[in-house]
């Protein structure tokens, strides 16, 4: 087993990991009757990609000797109705300095392969911009 959830009332719940005990606290949205207090799982879907891709694009580089320390994804997710559901993900990497040509390549391909865009539907539209100072 991977984790544990608990509804824990007006709308909350908390996971635990149960290898590190880590905790994630969720909240329903306020355009969904909640208090948004916390990530939603929606808000936890689209931040875990941009997880997956920083992480991913980590372990490339630390197999190339490169230091990805300082990164960063900003994330914006799009809601859609009937059904309820993410239409969109907008994900911008910015990195902390320029890398070569043949490296942004290895680095773009292994964010655009991470597990979780991956599994994500098809029918889900995805915005990935890179950026290199």
């Amino acid at each position: 087993m991977t984790s544990k959830v608990i509804y824990t009332g007006s709308l909350r719940t908390e996971a635990e990991h149960l290898k590190s005990g880590a905790k994630i606290i969720t909240d329903a949205p306020t355009d969904n009757h909640g208090k948004g207090e916390a990530f939603s799982p929606t808000d936890s879907v689209a931040t875990a990609l941009a997880s997956c891709m920083l992480t991913v694009m980590g372990i490339k580089a630390e197999d190339l000797k490169v230091s990805l320390k300082g990164t960063t994804a900003e994330v914006t997710k799009t809601m859609a109705a009937n059904p309820r559901r993410i239409s969109k993900v907008e994900i911008t990497i910015t990195f902390p300095e320029t890398y070569s040509e043949k490296l942004q390549k290895i680095l773009e391909h292994s964010a655009r392969t991470c597990p979780v865009l991956e599994s994500l539907h098809p029918d889900m539209e995805k915005v990935i911009t890179f950026n290199y100072l």
